[in-house]
């Protein structure tokens, strides 16, 4: 299960208020592999995609599900050509999404250090979370869309859950303790 979005759309605020309340899934933030080696936009950052496919089919033999938190993760042509996506039965999408103005006002609200108010950064989230809106439930497979506008994060956090339950079959089995 990949759990996507344009950046400041909620993906590590969920990603963090989901820990310790979803416990029969292995939550990851895919940043937390990131260096520069994969900064390869010529072949789509392939290197990264296929480690984090592989981690995953290797941590799926517990027998716990595994859901991943990042935002090009969500983007099925990043990860459907892969080689280790053959380890999978299927690969389901979620994007956080919101409305453009609110994406703005995250973005302008993060600190100067992360350099995420710039115009050109802004207008490529705008982009990119307008692509998850208009774009991707139409995809094969589709991914599905969870607006994160005026909702706050324990809110969402729980519709993730059951998204998550919903998709592993699990409904009884994946504990919640909230």
């Amino acid at each position: 299960m990949i759990i996507s979005g344009a950046s400041s759309a909620g993906k590590s605020t969920v990603c963090n208020a989901l820990l310790g309340q979803c416990t029969d899934a292995v939550l990851l933030d895919s940043d937390i592999l990131w260096r520069p080696a994969f900064d390869t936009p010529e072949d789509n950052y392939r290197d990264f995609f296929e480690i984090w496919l592989r981690m995953s089919k290797n941590i799926g033999q517990s027998g716990r599900p595994v859901v991943l938190f990042g935002a090009g993760m969500g983007v099925p042509d990043n990860i459907e050509p892969c080689i280790e996506r053959r380890y999978f039965s299927a690969v389901h999408y979620l994007a956080l999404i919101c409305e453009d103005a609110v994406l703005v006002e995250r973005l302008r609200a993060r600190p100067q250090w992360r350099t995420s108010a710039s115009d050109a950064f802004l207008q490529t989230q705008i982009d990119f979370n307008r692509w998850f809106r208009e774009t991707g439930p139409t995809l094969d497979p589709p991914i599905t869309l969870l607006d994160t506008t005026g909702t706050p994060p324990a809110e969402t956090a729980a519709q993730v859950i059951l998204w998550i339950k919903t998709i592993s079959g699990q409904q009884n089995r994946l504990s919640t303790n909230s």
